[in-house]
């Protein structure tokens, strides 16, 4: 457990070095670096908290005093903390180059972070075990909510090329349904399955009270009849299905007599309405698991009775078995929109959102658009490991893994939100800022004005409300009164950092308008300097005071950047 002393002193810290406010996931940067593991999160989270919340609550002038006798708890910036290797543990009966896995998304839109640690565990122990990996795609019609969507076998592909995972090859269940027809043929003959015509309420009040229907009774001869009449189309949707035959007895409901088949007439993306008969992910996964030779299964804890039901339809049809590996789910905390496909393509369809890439569908496509880097992503899921419960994780340690690659790489810039004119008199000045402080070979920018500036009206609210003394950032200092004290830096007069831009006529008119599309999908409108037109799309910089974002779109005089994180 991580002293509570040191949280303090690093809240302390952050806080001096941000005008008073110190913040909880810069807090757990630090602490992760320190040797803090994901596991630990739910217990040390809390007690982050409590300590912003109450060095905030400290006056600027209190929070130094109290940090210099806890400053010796925190490591020095010269100390070199190394980052562990992830690591997890062997897989069980898994021999070297013998190894075949797969991952099965059903394509109603594309992967989004929580597909993304299934994927990746399989990846993981793909290169462990010098294996191989499908992509099965997972395309039979399911219910009326899940739609396949054409679009989605594309951008699935997308998402696993960003991932940097590679695949044997692509296989699609809608090419397999005459091989899952004859494994219903042998259920049939087996006695193991019937075409039952209960309504789906008849269905769930039988299984609820563990009785068995009267269609159960039929025997093999009048089954394969029927299952051929359904094949022909002979019955309307909803009217049949093919059940398994279970013990009605079994503890949980659900999986007495499940559904294997069903009718749809709706048309498929890519086989139209050739078929009308489609089977469920059960079968599917059962024979196709089988026949491709996969020996693990990777899959989230939310397939619990699906894996039973395979297991089950293995023993039955006396196939090969694979080993069933589960992980718990992931929830993200920290985050204001449900991670939801059906939300997301209806929102998309009402032109509410901005395709699959909008930053609120949280899909690999948006957070790349946002300048997440898929190598954050990597390690965020993985390093959660196989746990099988369920985990709530605070979305800043996927911002804090990707500030550590961003960080060194993205330039830095002025921009205003919501500007507010103030006027300093002081002599005609020229500010030379660096690109990036730490790398004072990439150059220095340039702003010159003639003592109008534009800040932001949230400090402008604080100038008025606080008294003290302020530093416009690498130009002068003032006072509450919006007098002018000096050019140098001088600590003597514990001037607060504020961020500028040149007000005055010639100035302005170099400006650039600036929206910023947020994680929620507000729009956050401001200045920018005139440096940023030399900027290219797609590039990932650092607003300062304000965050990374990702230059997504150029117009006339406007940028549109997408905002990564702080």
């Amino acid at each position: 457990m991580i002293a509570k002393e040191k949280i303090l002193a690093y809240a302390l810290e952050n806080a001096i070095m941000h005008d008073g406010k110190a913040r909880a996931d810069a807090i757990l940067n630090k602490l992760f670096k320190e040797g803090l593991k994901k596991e630990e999160i739910k217990e040390i989270l809390p007690v982050v908290k409590d300590a912003v919340n109450s060095v905030n609550a400290l006056p600027l002038e209190e929070q130094k005093k109290q940090f210099l006798p806890l400053a010796s708890f925190i490591k020095k910036k010269t100390e070199k903390i190394e980052q562990q290797e992830i690591q997890l543990p062997p897989l069980p009966k898994a021999e070297k180059g013998k190894v075949v896995l797969r991952f099965a998304p059903f394509p109603s839109g594309p992967l989004h972070i929580g597909n993304a640690r299934t994927v990746l565990l399989n990846d993981f122990y793909r290169k462990m075990y010098d294996g191989k990996f499908f992509l099965v795609m997972d395309d039979t019609i399911g219910s009326e909510e899940k739609i396949l969507d054409k679009d989605a076998y594309k951008l699935i592909e997308e998402g696993l090329s960003w991932l940097g995972v590679e695949h044997e090859k692509t296989i699609y269940r809608s090419d397999r349904l005459e091989i899952y027809y004859d494994y219903a043929k042998k259920l049939i003959e087996k006695n193991a399955a019937y075409v039952c015509f209960c309504s789906a309420k008849k269905l769930r009040k039988f299984r609820a009270e563990g009785k068995e229907c009267e269609c159960r009774k039929r025997n093999i001869s009048e089954n394969l009849k029927e299952w051929q009449a359904m094949l022909e189309g002979k019955y309307k949707e909803g009217q049949a299905t093919l059940r398994i035959k279970t013990d009605m007895r079994h503890p949980n409901p659900a999986f007495r007599d499940r559904v294997l088949f069903r009718i749809s007439r709706r048309a498929h993306p890519r086989k139209g309405k050739k078929y009308k008969v489609w089977p469920m992910l059960e079968i599917c996964a059962a024979v196709d698991d089988a026949l491709l030779g996969i020996t693990h299964i990777i899959r989230g804890s939310e397939l619990m009775i699906e894996s039973d039901m395979e297991k089950l339809l293995w023993q039955i049809l006396d196939l090969p078995q694979s080993i069933i590996l589960h992980h718990g789910l992931l929830r993200l905390e920290g985050i204001k929109t449900k991670i939801s496909k059906s939300i997301a393509r209806k929102k998309i369809a009402e032109k509410k959102w901005l395709g699959w890439s909008d930053p609120r569908t949280w899909s690999l496509q948006s957070l790349a658009r946002r300048g997440i880097e898929a190598e954050a992503v990597k390690k965020f899921c993985l390093g959660f490991g196989m746990t099988a419960g369920n985990i709530a994780a605070p979305i800043d340690i996927l911002y804090s893994e990707n500030r550590k690659l961003i960080d060194k790489k993205a330039n830095r810039y002025f921009f205003v939100s919501d500007p507010v004119k103030i006027k300093i008199k002081s002599p005609v000045l020229h500010a030379s800022l660096p690109l990036h402080p730490d790398f004072p070979e990439r150059g220095m920018r340039s702003i010159t004005t003639k003592g109008i500036f534009y800040i932001t009206k949230q400090d402008y609210e604080k100038i008025k409300k606080e008294k003290g003394n302020w530093r416009l950032i690498h130009l002068l200092n003032f006072d509450s009164k919006l007098n002018f004290l000096s050019v140098p830096v001088d600590e003597k007069l514990k001037a607060r950092l504020i961020h500028w831009l040149p007000a005055d006529k010639e100035e302005n008119k170099k400006l650039v308008k600036v929206e910023i599309l947020m994680p929620e999908g507000n729009i956050i409108r401001g200045l920018g300097e005139e440096n940023i037109k030399n900027l290219k799309i797609g590039e990932v910089i650092q607003f300062e005071r304000f965050g990374f974002v990702k230059l997504d779109n150029k117009e006339k005089n406007k940028f549109v950047f997408l905002f990564a994180h702080k």
